[in-house]
């Protein structure tokens, strides 16, 4: 009898487990596919941007001339909250959800509705700055979900790691592994030796392994000047916008209105602009925080609030 439910809770274990593992790689294959289509995406804006560039001489017209595509891949992202909110993505939502909905009102509610301010340049400079970023961003993590080992770091393990003449005398020598503590990533000898074929493998899995750090470096110190400039691009196209949008009254409601309700646009952006104060600074740190985290090895929590 006991041996009978012992089994019975044995195969539900295995069967919880298997649909966590299908859950998972249905995750994981969802998460791909998205990270590989959004690096897509903003590598044909970045050459757009430099094609248009070159052609033209001019930024005048760039923003007209991408400007479909950046609507269909800065709107897409919306999907990220959604990744956080269902736990695929362990992030906060209420950050994710800030910066995805900010974008978005930057390009549908004041460059794309306002064309008077798309030939300015504090318009390209948001734009180079998110493109950097993103091409950065969602190529590491693809590279990350695929767990791919690219070819030129293969050709690399070939060709660089024995050059001719070197001192290598055999798999004896490749005696370095990554370790992560407290202080960081680094190299460091290891106290056993790789036998055998599997050495160019070993060796192979470490420039990955460190090229992967490096990646991550890249990613999370990229932000740290890109960051702020975009900011400062967003808010010189918003202080660009106001003139016009009091002229218009675009997006107003004035009183009276068969819904008794007042609404001033050019008021909103002010305060959207005046909100950059409080949130740019949690958006900031949180992005410090999660450098930290990743370069170091600091265990953080987050709580949305």
């Amino acid at each position: 009898m006991a041996s009978g439910e012992e089994d019975g809770a044995v195969e539900e274990k295995e069967t919880n487990n298997k649909k966590k593992r299908t859950k998972s790689a249905i995750a994981t294959a969802w998460l791909t596919f998205y990270n590989i289509a959004m690096t897509a995406g903003w590598l044909v804006l970045a050459l757009a941007m430099t094609r248009y560039y070159l052609q033209k001489g001019t930024h005048k017209g760039l923003y007209r001339s991408i400007a479909r595509t950046l609507k269909f891949f800065q709107t897409f992202a919306v999907l990220e909250v959604g990744h956080c909110a269902i736990g695929i993505v362990r992030t906060s939502v209420i950050v994710t959800g800030v910066q995805v909905c900010s974008r978005i009102f930057m390009v549908w509610f004041v460059t794309n509705s306002i064309r008077q301010v798309q030939n300015q340049e504090s318009v390209i400079l948001f734009l180079v700055v998110w493109t950097i970023t993103e091409i950065t961003r969602y190529s590491f993590y693809t590279f990350n979900l695929l767990n791919h080992l690219p070819y030129f770091i293969k050709w690399a393990s070939k060709h660089l790691v024995q050059p001719a003449g070197s001192n290598y005398r055999g798999p004896s020598d490749a005696r370095v592994i990554l370790v992560s503590n407290s202080e960081g990533t680094q190299l460091e000898p290891a106290r056993q030796n790789v036998q055998g074929p599997l050495w160019k493998t070993h060796v192979q899995l470490l420039l990955f392994l460190r090229l992967s750090v490096l990646g991550m470096e890249c990613l999370y110190n990229l932000f740290i000047v890109m960051y702020p400039f975009g900011v400062i691009g967003e808010l010189m196209t918003i202080y660009a916008a106001l003139p016009y949008v009091r002229r218009s009254g675009m997006y107003s409601l004035r009183l009276p209105n068969q819904y008794n309700v007042s609404f001033d646009y050019y008021y909103f952006l002010i305060i959207v602009m005046l909100s950059y104060i409080p949130l740019f600074p949690q958006l900031y740190f949180h992005m410090l925080r999660q450098r930290r985290r990743v370069l170091h090895g600091e265990v953080i929590v987050e709580k949305d609030e």
